[in-house]
């Protein structure tokens, strides 16, 4: 009974720091909701809003939309790609299987890597490789490494040692060990990650453009540079066209990973 009441007076509290900080951040912040329902305000709104419409369809656009929408697609599968592969390389010693201190060590660089966000990479990026989608593509794998190294190294060590004693019974191997016992069991799950992890990276990879690393994200932040609401409404429906088709895509291969393991 206690254990239970002090659960619930630890919720409340809880309840009661969040509220508090709500209101001191929007005090803070000087946020002001009511002038957004004003008339003077919806009347901008509607007016900006219809300046998107129509959009752009001329096939001389058209074909640049489908350029940078083939170039986002690519920046993304190239740097999940090259993320899966550093990432599960990491993940060995990172999940503890070559001794404590390597551990360490790796387990530090996978947290150095995704703690710095996508945009901050293709800044620095952009920097050392210049405008374009290669600096993109970088920025992608190297945030992305530190994402699926550690969900890997999870994975690795949620695993059963069972498969792998076994082996090591019957006289096999480290390697033999991990590729027979181990790596059947956390297949599945993995391609998962990088399944969902390929699925972010596409919506990233439009954001990324607006630090000039190419795409339909660079096309965007060009035509409303120029305000260009037009070919900027073209450019916001063929994002959310690759992001809708990305993710019936990603969804198909997910549930057929988890309906047939490995």
């Amino acid at each position: 009974m206690r254990s239970r009441r002090a659960q619930r007076l630890a919720g409340l509290a809880c309840l009661v720091v969040l509220a508090a900080g709500v209101v001191a951040s929007l005090r803070y912040l000087a946020v002001d909701f009511g002038g957004l329902f004003e008339a003077e305000s919806r009347h901008r709104m509607v007016r900006f809003v219809a300046e998107f419409f129509p959009p752009d369809v001329s096939p001389a656009f058209l074909r640049q939309v489908g350029l940078a929408s083939l170039q986002t697609l690519a920046v993304s599968l190239l740097g999940t790609a090259m993320a899966a592969v550093v990432g599960g390389l990491l993940a060995l010693p990172a999940a503890g299987r070559v001794g404590l201190p390597a551990k360490w060590l790796a387990r530090s660089l996978l947290n150095g890597l995704r703690s710095v966000p996508e945009l901050v990479w293709a800044s620095l990026m952009v920097l050392a490789a210049g405008l374009g989608p290669f600096a993109g593509t970088l920025a992608l794998a190297v945030h992305t490494t530190g994402v699926l190294g550690r969900l890997f190294a999870e994975s690795l060590e949620n695993a059963t040692p069972v498969p792998e004693a076994a082996l090591r019974d019957l006289g096999a191997g480290p390697v033999a060990r991990f590729v027979y016992g181990t790596l059947p069991l956390v297949a599945p799950q993995c391609l998962g990650y990088v399944l969902y992890r390929w699925e972010m990276n596409i919506r990233m990879a439009t954001i990324l453009g607006f630090v000039g690393a190419g795409g339909l994200g660079q096309m965007l932040y060009v035509e409303l540079s120029l305000f260009q609401q037009a070919q900027a409404a073209t450019v916001l429906a063929a994002m959310t066209l690759l992001v809708l088709a990305d993710d019936a895509l990603s969804g198909w291969a997910r549930r057929g990973l988890s309906a047939q393991p490995l």
